[in-house]
């Protein structure tokens, strides 16, 4: 651990004279590793509570209706901290915008424990959705410049572990505790709360990677999407969205559908399925993607809508077997559209503004994850979960279907400046 120094007075005055505060400074190799558990534990209190709605509902006595709309909200918050923050590190450092993000990570997870009444559940989903947009960023970002501009692509492999990772054991963590622990509404948010708070002081001492201005100045993120990028774009995102489509989709249905279609109440089963998928994603983003090359976001595509068939038919026939099946085939599709589609995107953006780019994205994904849960929560109410689990099943692999057919003639052509297409 290496100390800052102290700086001079503007009157000459000695640092011994008047001594400048001083914090602790971590080495990059260190620093890089304890911001990538930062961000893991960040995406690990998001998805916490994805097991506990069924509990909640029981307690609360609140229709499905409002559990879409808490659903909506942690997607609210997650696209206003990319819109209001996604370029803020910028201006404020990245240090600075990683400790607001856990600051909210904590105040989401006080906001469950205070209470178990709707609005505070609501204003926990919100936190919660400002920690992960700011921290999806932010966070890649910060693993990037500590790594080094000749580890870019090791950073972006640990950038994607810790997200999907945290994103999966969120749901396994807080159903085991559910059914194994007491207190199953309050243990997992001290657990979770209990890991930002060692995350705090990790991220404090971190060196900052930027040059922060003296008069920041800071503005709205707006889309950003350059001509030359528009044709890539389109492909990616398309295959993207059916993607996070999937994980929505899988978040929305996987209690319930355990809970009213096969009648298990098991907790700890619940958030094993959803690990499962975030699980599978993992795997396709780490270690399937680069092998496949140009083909992952094709064969991504396939996998979703092999994947989406599958849990159409689980529902159907009310098969846990099935629905577990299509998680892992799903959920590595996810992945390898995900990985893919951002790759492409970065490749064909000018170098000044690929943030930008790269930010557009990503409001497309989060768009894209809320659909069906806010989709299946309405047309459950007048179809019942079962069938509308299997209209939006069938939906997603069209979309997934389309991606892939708009994928068939870019794979031997070139963009308008005359670059391989690598999507």
């Amino acid at each position: 651990m290496v100390l800052s120094k102290s700086a001079t007075s503007p009157q000459g005055s000695s640092a011994a004279e008047f001594p400048a505060p001083r914090r602790p400074v971590l080495s990059r190799p260190l620093a890089f590793w304890l911001v990538a558990v930062a961000f893991a534990v960040t995406m690990f209190g998001t998805t916490l509570p994805t097991p506990l709605y069924v509990l909640y509902q029981e307690e609360l006595g609140f229709a499905e209706p409002v559990l879409t709309a808490i659903f909506a909200v942690y997607a609210a918050g997650v696209l206003a901290a990319l819109l209001l923050f996604g370029r803020a590190s910028d201006q404020l450092g990245r240090r600075r915008m990683l400790l607001i993000g856990l600051a909210c990570a904590a105040l989401s997870a006080v906001a469950f424990l205070l209470d178990r009444g709707l609005a505070l559940l609501i204003v926990g989903r919100v936190l919660s959705g400002l920690s992960a947009g700011i921290f999806t960023g932010t966070a890649t970002a910060a693993l990037v410049d500590l790594a080094g501009a000749d580890r870019g692509r090791r950073a972006t492999l640990v950038a994607t572990a810790s997200n999907t990772g945290g994103l999966a054991l969120g749901p396994l963590v807080a159903g085991v505790l559910a059914q194994l622990a007491p207190l199953p509404l309050r243990l997992p948010f001290w657990v979770g709360l209990g890991l930002i708070l060692l995350a705090i002081p990790a991220v404090w001492a971190m060196p900052e990677t930027v040059d922060v201005p003296e008069h920041p100045r800071l503005r709205i993120s707006r889309p950003d999407l350059p001509p030359q990028v528009r044709p890539v774009f389109i492909r990616a995102a398309t295959a993207g969205a059916a993607g996070f489509a999937v994980l929505g989709l899988f978040t929305a249905v996987a209690p319930s559908f355990l809970l009213e279609l096969l009648h298990d109440p098991g907790h700890a089963l619940s958030g094993a399925v959803v690990f499962t998928v975030f699980a599978a994603s993992t795997l396709g983003q780490v270690a399937l993607a680069r092998r496949l090359g140009r083909g992952a976001l094709a064969a991504g595509c396939v996998a979703l809508i092999f994947g989406m068939g599958l849990l159409a038919a689980g529902l159907a026939a009310t098969s846990l077997a099935l629905v577990i099946a299509s998680a892992i085939i799903a959920g590595l599709g996810q992945g390898l559209c995900m990985r893919a589609g951002l790759e492409a995107v970065n490749t064909q953006a000018p170098a000044q503004r690929r943030a930008g780019v790269a930010s557009t994205f990503f409001i497309v994904m989060y768009v894209a994850i809320s659909l069906p849960v806010i989709g299946v929560g309405i047309a459950a109410t007048r179809l019942g979960l079962q069938t509308a689990g299997i209209a939006f099943s069938i939906g997603v692999a069209a979309i997934a279907a389309i991606a892939l057919a708009t994928l068939i003639p870019a794979r031997t052509g070139t963009t308008h400046a005359g670059a391989p297409v690598t999507a």
